[in-house]
């Protein structure tokens, strides 16, 4: 009889206790965001969740983590829960570690010191890029370079909380590399460029030169028609980024006579560096640049360009429209 009894009572508890383990919870809110911490054990997770009202007693998830094997296999991390779970549902999300994904974004045409300052801001990085100079950083991510400049690909980067912010800026390093290798292949024949940093430095001045994305691969044309001539690029944004803090937004002409590496004014060929981190159409546009005898263009102020073959198109361009521009 007591037997029967304990059976009984064992069918009535398992019963019970499956309806509780699977029955999802209500939460208090839409999302719910949490913490663990490293090193914390089962109890104090247990205990930290129904603080939280995300359980509702301590006992019963411990009991259910030692039943399932899960009790020492919780990941620490931060979670986010958008949906009632049950607690079978919530501890095999903690035991899969499915922690909460933070995201940084570095856009095309922005500067490494841009990038640096976007990434020295993120709360959720751990940071240790902050006390190396460039080239510090460079060697701490395994490149080779000497210049950091242009090197890192534009794009939307997603990481757990603590990660380090080398870990991304090697992310985007190898994604560079990637791109630029997969355009090199593929590159048109017989380019004014010798290698791939090359092209990634002409595909840094098309992503500022740019206004119209249609029009990526028609200035791509002009620059490597003016390269194959020994012409100069005369390209503003070398001069501005030359000029660093010294510009103060108005481009004058002795700032386009004043000869520094960067003023493809004053010096033909490519500058040394990138001058930006171009995207991947500026970069497509440079290793695959349309076929066109044009040498010039002009922005018509709406954002697309006037293009010229000869300079004496290109001045009546400049007249009709850059004269009355302030």
């Amino acid at each position: 009889m007591a037997l029967v009894f304990i059976l009984v009572s064992l069918g009535v508890f398992s019963a019970w206790f499956y309806q509780l383990a699977t029955t999802p919870i209500k939460y208090p809110v839409s999302t719910i965001e949490f913490s663990i911490e490293p090193g914390s054990s089962l109890r104090n997770i247990a205990r930290q969740l129904t603080e939280a009202d995300i359980l509702p007693d301590e006992w019963s998830f411990i009991l259910l983590a030692h039943i399932t094997g899960h009790n020492a296999s919780l990941k620490a991390g931060d979670y986010q829960l958008s949906s009632d779970l049950s607690p079978l549902g919530l501890l095999e999300y903690l035991a899969q570690g499915k922690v909460r994904q933070y995201a940084i974004t570095f856009l095309e045409g922005w500067t490494f010191s841009q990038l640096r300052n976007i990434l020295n801001e993120h709360p959720a990085l751990r940071h240790e890029s902050g006390k190396l100079d460039d080239l510090e950083l460079l060697r701490a991510i395994g490149a080779k370079e000497s210049r950091a400049e242009g090197l890192f690909f534009p794009d939307t980067y997603f990481f757990t909380r603590n990660s380090s912010d080398l870990t991304i800026l090697k992310r985007a390093y190898q994604a560079m590399q990637q791109h630029l290798e997969t355009a090199w292949l593929a590159r048109k024949d017989s380019l004014p460029l010798k290698n791939q940093y090359e092209g990634l430095i002409l595909a840094s001045i098309i992503e500022k030169e740019t206004g119209a994305n249609r029009e990526r691969a028609q200035i791509a044309g002009v620059f490597i028609n003016r390269l194959r001539l020994n012409m100069r690029l005369q390209t503003d944004p070398t001069v501005i980024y030359g000029m660093g803090n010294k510009f103060d937004g108005n481009l004058r002409k002795t700032d386009l006579q004043t000869d520094h590496e960067y003023n493809t004014y004053t010096r033909s060929g490519l500058p040394l560096t990138p001058i930006a981190m171009p995207g991947l159409a500026s970069i497509q546009a440079a290793f695959n640049p349309a076929t066109t005898d044009e040498l010039y263009f002009v922005a018509r102020g709406d954002g697309t360009s006037q293009f010229s073959s000869t300079l004496a198109e290109h001045n009546r361009a400049v007249l009709k429209y850059q004269k009355n521009r302030p």
